[in-house]
């Protein structure tokens, strides 16, 4: 009977692990256009990326703005590979990237280590 309650336990935490790193997600925004024609998000860093998902439009400029609300150390870089982007998200303070989509598509941001994952729709 432990073993059967063991194995019980041990499956339902793999699953639980991966709908918290696959399944899960938050909802998505669309980028408020700003007066300079600016696409503007702000998005929180604690435990993941508060929005995770950004809608935006190709051809204009898009800032993303980044406020990192913890200490995990595998929160304080951001990467957008698609896009050349890296940056450094000190704790406590907005960091700000920018950058000008050209072409449609589903483009991942993401920590160092993969393990925080965001998505830019740009469309």
């Amino acid at each position: 009977m432990n073993v059967v309650l063991v194995n019980l336990f041990g499956v339902g935490l793999i699953i639980a692990i991966v709908w918290y790193f696959w399944l899960s997600s938050a909802e998505g925004a669309v980028a408020a256009v700003t007066s300079t024609g600016m696409q503007e998000t702000h998005i929180v860093v604690k435990g993941g990326y508060s929005p995770d998902t950004i809608a935006v439009r190709a051809g204009l400029p898009v800032r993303l703005v980044f406020d990192r609300q913890e200490s995990d150390p595998c929160s304080e870089r951001v990467v957008i590979d698609a896009f050349g982007v890296s940056a450094e998200l000190p704790t406590g303070e907005e960091t700000v990237i920018e950058f000008t989509p050209e072409a449609a598509g589903e483009y991942e941001f993401a920590c160092q280590m993969g393990m925080l994952r965001g998505k830019l729709v740009v469309t």
